[in-house]
């Protein structure tokens, strides 16, 4: 007598049929279903969400972002800067070789404003800095021959001296001497500084476009040496007051003279190439950059030295510098008319309506009193049955439990 073959695990089958069932449904066709449904509050529901998407793409997307156009952003670009005019301190006349750093004219400067000099400078020993830590001492055992401070004036000797003034003490150090903090004297320059004029000339290339521009009037006459900058009236004479650009950062300019600062000096290119280049004009701002708040890092000061010989030993003044760096920054952005990014646009805006339609479905078969009805009707399942020489034809669908429902003239299921 024959074994009984051994059955498939009931697992196996289920998945065997899961298997079948997806492969089946992988090429079925969906298509929508057009249902009117005659209802007062969804309808108002289903327009306004049209009406505000559509109010969305017309003024913000294609009024307000312009996109319709092709855009570039970041202008190729250059800055030429000149300072002029003269100001004193109480031992001398300054011109702007001497308070304008560096000369070169680039889209950075700095212009002095108050200094602390140093002057005859040479290489000895001397008494450290009472700024620098350890640096106060007793005797010759508090201070180590040979240490180097990474934030002092030089190499310690091993001894303890006499300060420049005061009854303490501090250890010497080999180096500049005398150094910084015993024999400086504090000047400041910015008595006439308000009245320095500053030309910022620019120019910027959008590749893209193969559109150039700049920012100083086309006229053959001496208009440049007898206008100032105005928003309204003198657009195109790039030349500010030094008074003007720190004023309208906000900042008090004997303060920001005092303790020195960085102002940044705007200017934007926004350019609507479907325009007249007319129409494509810079518009300043400006503001201060450094962050005046924070004791610690506020203001803005730099060093250097002159050097000279003196009955051929090399002696040096040391300058501090404080001053009013200023920061041309340039940027912006042009467009003009594109077929592409106007029909992505219009793609997507026609997309969208149909988020409208998505939330009243939703609505619909979500909250209204009849949604079991109107799931019934919005979807529905058609089978492929095989002819057999009778009935309504190849396509049939499942039976349905609401069958009293209208249809309209055109074939549209009414609710």
């Amino acid at each position: 007598m024959a074994a009984a073959e051994p059955k498939p695990p009931a697992g196996a089958a289920a998945a065997r049929r899961l298997a079948r069932g997806c492969w089946s449904a992988f090429w079925d066709y969906e298509t929508p279903k057009v249902i009117v449904v005659k209802n007062r509050q969804l309808g108002v529901v289903y327009r306004v969400v049209q009406l505000l998407i559509l109010l969305y793409f017309v003024w913000y997307v294609f009024i307000v972002q312009k996109s319709y156009q092709d855009r570039e952003t970041g202008p190729e670009s250059s800055v030429i800067t000149k300072v002029k005019g003269i100001t004193s301190s109480e031992h001398k006349v300054w011109d702007v070789e001497e308070y304008v750093k560096p000369p070169e004219g680039g889209s950075v400067f700095s212009i002095i404003t108050r200094i602390e000099v140093t002057p005859s400078q040479t290489q000895g020993t001397c008494p450290e800095s009472v700024r620098v830590t350890n640096a106060t001492c007793d005797s010759d055992e508090d201070c180590v021959a040979g240490q180097l401070d990474m934030l002092g004036n030089g190499v310690r000797t091993g001894r303890c001296v006499p300060y420049y003034h005061g009854a303490f003490k501090t250890c010497e150090v080999s180096g500049w001497c005398p150094v910084e903090d015993g024999a400086s004297v504090s000047q400041f320059l910015g008595k006439m500084a308000p009245n320095f004029t500053i030309l910022i000339k620019n120019s910027i290339h959008y590749p893209k476009f193969r559109f150039s521009k700049g920012n100083i009037e086309n006229r053959k006459d001496s208009y440049l040496k007898h206008c100032t900058f105005d928003e309204v009236s003198h657009l195109y004479c790039p030349i500010f007051r030094l008074g003007f650009i720190v004023e309208r950062a906000g900042e008090n300019f004997t303060e920001l003279a005092l303790k020195g600062g960085v102002i940044g000096v705007i200017i934007n290119w926004d350019c609507d190439l479907d325009l007249s280049a007319s129409n494509c004009n810079p518009k300043y701002s400006f503001r201060r950059l450094d962050p005046k708040h924070v004791p610690a890092s506020s203001g803005y000061n730099f060093r250097f030295a002159k050097y000279y010989k003196i009955n051929g030993n090399t002696t040096r003044t040391l300058i501090k510098a404080y001053g009013i760096r200023i920061d041309v920054i340039v940027h912006g952005q042009a467009g003009k008319f594109s077929l592409i990014p106007t029909i992505i646009n219009l793609a997507t805006a026609l997309t969208s309506i149909g988020v409208g339609s998505f939330l009243c479905d939703w609505i619909l078969l979500t909250f209204m009193n009849k949604n079991k009805v109107y799931s019934h009707k919005k979807f529905d399942k058609m089978v492929d049955i095989p002819d057999q020489g009778a009935g309504p034809g190849p396509w049939a669908s499942e039976p349905s439990q609401q069958d009293s429902t209208l249809t309209d003239p055109r074939g549209l299921a009414q609710l």
